[in-house]
């Protein structure tokens, strides 16, 4: 049994160590890029849309609400530019930023 433990954690890092590995593979099964169909909805198309229109139009984008009624909302720090910040004021999506 002791020697299942440190076993388990080195797999654990195996996993992690190469972490682009499974979004490679994504785009070399399915022939495209992630997000291309994200990249081609402009962001100021999201501005003045509810947050769940919005939601809806990034269904399968990368996307958080980083500000709501004047309130910063917690986020990582890392930068994705396939991502959007939304800032939300009243329920409808009033700024988009990437990262």
């Amino acid at each position: 049994m002791k020697t299942l433990l440190p076993l388990a954690a080195l797999l654990a890092l195996a996993a992690c160590a190469a972490p682009g590995v499974p979004h490679e593979r994504h785009r070399a099964q399915h022939g495209h890029e992630h997000g291309h169909a994200c990249a081609r909805l402009d962001d100021a198309t999201l501005v003045g849309k509810t947050e769940a229109e919005a939601g809806a139009l990034l269904a399968d984008c990368p996307w958080r609400v980083s500000q709501r009624d004047g309130q910063s909302l917690p986020g990582t720090m890392d930068y994705r530019p396939e991502r959007r910040n939304l800032g939300v004021e009243n329920g409808k999506v009033v700024w988009v930023r990437r990262g």
